[in-house]
């Protein structure tokens, strides 16, 4: 009986491991993440009428996005940062390490949840790695009290 008992401990043991790898395959480089895993909140979310002649889309209201901090919206790869007061950036929300979307802005760091990545909220440029690679630029107009992507 004991060789059973040994026998389905690394079954279950393996088990384990496979499904760990399956979830690390869900980060694969250039694979979007879950938008469960964006750190985007509700209503601010990005809206894709855009509402303006450009064509863009407005992604928030200029107070949706503290001063020295952000906001991730996962569904359009984008992260908005104010480094500064009424100075806005924006950077792909995807990860130069692997390619997980980033979870959220804190202490002045853009912060990848898979691997601890930390990016920095005023050029995108790596603050600690695994990343070797800053978060490309994106392009957003600040237009009255909107921000458009784009």
């Amino acid at each position: 009986m004991d060789d059973r008992e040994v026998d389905r401990r690394v079954v279950v043991a393996g088990a384990g491991v496979l499904a760990l790898g399956a979830v690390a395959a869900c980060g694969s480089y250039g694979a979007p993440s879950s938008p469960a895993t964006s750190g985007a909140g509700g209503s601010s979310g990005g809206s894709s009428s855009g509402g303006s002649s450009s064509g863009g889309n407005t992604l928030a209201k200029t107070s949706d996005i503290p001063v020295g901090g952000g906001k991730v919206f996962a569904s359009q790869q984008v992260v908005v940062t104010q480094p500064v007061a009424s100075t806005f950036k924006a950077f792909s929300a995807i990860c130069t390490h692997q390619g997980c979307t980033v979870g959220g802005v804190s202490g002045g760091t853009i912060n990848c949840p898979c691997h601890g990545s930390k990016f920095k909220i005023a050029d995108g440029a790596v603050a600690k790695g695994p990343a070797e690679q800053p978060l490309p630029p994106k392009t957003v107009t600040v237009r009255g009290d909107s921000i458009i992507l784009g």
